[in-house]
Formats: C-alpha cells, sequence, structure tokens
C-alpha cells in the first residue's frame, strides 16, 4: 500500500522533539555520574567490591530488558518513561542514606531496572508518533539529537559536580541527582502518547541500511490511507504480556531482518559503549597527569556530540558508506590508541563521533524493520543482546589489558568493527542508497 501522508503541522512535532530533548537531558544530568566510584571507595569499598558492584548493574540490565520491553507494548509507554527516573532516583537516594555494600548492589538492581524501562519505550514512542504525525523520515535526526542532548547533561554533570561537592559534600550531591530525575520524570509526563489498535505482523516497508522508508513504498497498515488513524491512548488493549513477549521473540527468530539488525545494534553500541569506561586509564598511559585527564575526555564527548548531531547526513549514506564509517570507527580507534600520545585522543573523538552516528543508525534501521505490536519488546532485545556483548567485552579487554597493556586492548577491541564492515560490504547490496524518507520539514 502507497502511503497517501498530508503535510502535518510542525507543532505536534516540536512538542515531541522539545518534551524529548529535556527528558534526555535532565535524565542524566545526575552530578553522581562522575563521583559514584569514589564515592564506594571513600565509604571503604575495595577495587574488587566495586568491579562486583559494576557485574551486578550489567546483570540487572540484562534480567530487567525484554520484560520491561514487553510490557512497554502492553501498557502505557509514557508511564513507564516517567516511572523509570524515579525507580533510578531511589537507588541514588538509598546510596547515601545508607552507604553499604548491600545499599550500593540495591541501588544498582534499581539503576538497571530504570534504564530498562526506558531501553524499549522511548525509541518505540518516538517511532510510534512520529508515524503517526508523517514524520517518520526524521526519526534518525531526533534520535541523534535526543543523544546529543544526553552527552550534554553528562558533560553539565562533570562541571557542577566538583563544585556542588565542594559546598556540601555527597548529600548535595545525591539531593541534586534525585531532583535531576524528578525533573524528568515530570518532562516525560508531557510526552504525547498515541497508540494504533493492535496489528498482526506485517510485510515491513522497503528500506535501506540506515532504516528510512522509501518514499513510496509499503508500510505496516497501521493509518487508513484516506482519513486520519484509529487512536488509543496510552494503553494497549491487544495482546497481554506473555503473548507479546512471545511474539517479539519470534519476530527476531523468525524474520532474518529483523535478526539482523538486532545483531548489528548489539555489536555497533557494545563495544564503544564498553571502551568509553576504560578512556581515563588509556588518558593516564599518554603519560599525562590526572588532572589533564577530564580535559581528554571532554573531547571524547565533544565528538560523540557531533556524531549524534550528523545524523541526517548519515541517513544518506549507502551500504558501503556505512561499512566505510564502521571502518573509520575501528582504524581510528586502534590508531589513536597505538599513539600513546594525547594527540591520540583527536583520532579517538573521530571514532567516538562516529561510533555514535553508526549507532544512532542502526537503531533507525532496526525501528523501520519492526512490524506489528512487539516494537518495543524487539527493541529491548537488542538492548538485552548490547549488554551481553558489553559484558564480554569487559572480560576480553581485562584479560587483553593485563597481558598487553591498555593501549593494545584497545586496538584489539576495535577489531569487530572492521570485521562487520567487511561483512556488509561482501553481501549483496539491496540498494544502490540509503532514502532519506518523505520531504516533511521544518524545526525538530
Amino acid at each position: 500500500m502507497i502511503r497517501i501522508a498530508s503535510r502535518v503541522p510542525d507543532p505536534p512535532v516540536r512538542r515531541l522533539t522539545a518534551t524529548l530533548y529535556g527528558y534526555a537531558f535532565l535524565s542524566d544530568l545526575v552530578l553522581l555520574y562522575p563521583l559514584y566510584v569514589v564515592f564506594f571507595a571513600d565509604t571503604g569499598l575495595s577495587v574488587g567490591q566495586i568491579s562486583s558492584l559494576f557485574v551486578i548493574w550489567s546483570a540487572a540490565g540484562i534480567l530487567f530488558e525484554v520484560p520491561s520491553g514487553a510490557w512497554a507494548d502492553v501498557v502505557s509507554r509514557r508511564l513507564l518513561l516517567c516511572l523509570a527516573p524515579l525507580v533510578t532516583a531511589t537507588g541514588y537516594a538509598l546510596w547515601v542514606v545508607l552507604p553499604s555494600y548491600l545499599a550500593f548492589a540495591v541501588g544498582f538492581l534499581l539503576w538497571g531496572a530504570g534504564g530498562a524501562l526506558v531501553s524499549g519505550a522511548l525509541e518505540a514512542l518516538v517511532w510510534t508518533e512520529l508515524d503517526r504525525l508523517g514524520a517518520v523520515d526524521r526519526f534518525a535526526r531526533v534520535l541523534g539529537r535526543a543523544r546529543t542532548a544526553g552527552v550534554l547533561g553528562v558533560v553539565a554533570s562533570g562541571v557542577l559536580a566538583g563544585p556542588v561537592l565542594a559546598a556540601g559534600g555527597y548529600p548535595a550531591v545525591a539531593v541534586a541527582s534525585v531532583l535531576a530525575c524528578l525533573l524528568a520524570a515530570l518532562v516525560a509526563a508531557r510526552l504525547p502518547e498515541h497508540r494504533p489498535p493492535p496489528v498482526g505482523p506485517t510485510r515491513p516497508p522497503d528500506v535501506g541500511l540506515a532504516g528510512a522508508p522509501a518514499v513510496g513504498s509499503a508500510r505496516p497498515p497501521d493509518v487508513e490511507s484516506a482519513g486520519a488513524p484509529a487512536e488509543r491512548d496510552d494503553g494497549d488493549g491487544g495482546l497481554g504480556w506473555w503473548e507479546t513477549l512471545r511474539a517479539g521473540v519470534t519476530q527476531v527468530r523468525t524474520r532474518p531482518p529483523v535478526r539482523g539488525a538486532v545483531l548489528l545494534v548489539a555489536v555497533v553500541a557494545a563495544d564503544w559503549g564498553a571502551l568509553d569506561e576504560f578512556t581515563p586509564l588509556l588518558a593516564l598511559d599518554t603519560g599525562v597527569g590526572a588532572q589533564v585527564v577530564p580535559l581528554l575526555l571532554l573531547l571524547l564527548w565533544a565528538g560523540v556530540t557531533i556524531g549524534g548531531l550528523l545524523a541526517p547526513v548519515g541517513e544518506r549514506l549507502s551500504r558501503r558508506g556505512y561499512a566505510a564509517l564502521l571502518g573509520l570507527v575501528g582504524v581510528a580507534l586502534a590508531g589513536g590508541a597505538l599513539l600513546r600520545h594525547p594527540a591520540g585522543f583527536v583520532l579517538l573523538a573521530v571514532a567516538f563521533g562516529a561510533a555514535q552516528l553508526a549507532t544512532v543508525l542502526a537503531d533507525t534501521r532496526l525501528q523501520a524493520r519492526i512490524t506489528g505490536d512487539s516494537r518495543a519488546t524487539v527493541t529491548s532485545l537488542a538492548g538485552m543482546a548490547t549488554d551481553v556483548l558489553i559484558i564480554g567485552t569487559y572480560a576480553g579487554f581485562g584479560l587483553l589489558a593485563t597481558v598487553a597493556g591498555t593501549s593494545v586492548a584497545f586496538a584489539v577491541t576495535a577489531g569487530p568493527y572492521l570485521l562487520v564492515g567487511l561483512v556488509l560490504l561482501t553481501r549483496r547490496r539491496r540498494g544502490a542508497a540509503v532514502p532519506t524518507g518523505g520531504t516533511a520539514s521544518g524545526p525538530d
């Protein structure tokens, strides 16, 4: 069926995107981010205990990821996005009120649960709303800017954490973090949500690598071509939780395009997501003092910010172009690490920016290939796969770094990007270029 979309006024799109950007910024404006490891150490925890907390955190993400995704397909996604920062804020408060290993472990469980609530629901809500407004071609741009807003929140938290700690200690830092989460929950309550009536699995639209539907392509029949879509606000009157979960798993298991998109998201996002945790060690290996490390890390975050903003340009990449982008990530990561000089962080910034762009495009491709009523469930399956690969990357990096050093471990861990790029080059191309979708314009 050819989609006949009428022009949708820009205000609804602006409301959606402005609210989304505010939510992303506030969700990451957590002053505890740059300080929680130091806080744990000051409380008396050993390095081994702190490492075990990271394992609990990752395991919590894997445990809650898919069930929460299925929940997001059954109940209001907006409700889950409101609950997520409240759950996380409870963990932060617990850390300061009862500072102990047990409290830290429970806090990480809550943090993992909060992240899982967002993981599937956010992208599913944004895709569905943009689709309803006839602006689904903007998804990559909107998602890239939302990721950039989150990065800016992290940067702001790094700038503010020191002065707030000096003024009021860890309690003040925790109060500021909880306040940001409460504000995020209030902002999430303003997100629009209009869910179409449940439909069965349908043939997905023809998409390019980045995932934007081609102009005039077929799409799932969740709207009528000659009239307004039938809407249902918030909840879902269709499948139950277990049936929705099974439907999402079945879609990934039986549909190769969806399965391939899930795997691509996991591989692209996991590698640089895990390496990010080790960049301070790499900075110290260049010979700089501890006071210079934050400046080098700021350079990386600048690269990530630029990468997110380049999503509209990235949508035009062909399969070959996307493979070249992954190759750039791998070469720049390895080269910047092996240089063993502060100047190498310029290459690392390029790598992180390209990785952010590649991740946004992979996420967009996945959303375009999902059909039926299990969108958040399938998205959460990609998140779970990412978490599993991140844990594996942590373990592999630790072994390599112990034997050959941090720089070599970085270079070897960058290898999957080159392998995936090579696979994309050798596969038969389905299209010459990545279409950009519709022609709707206006501020996002």
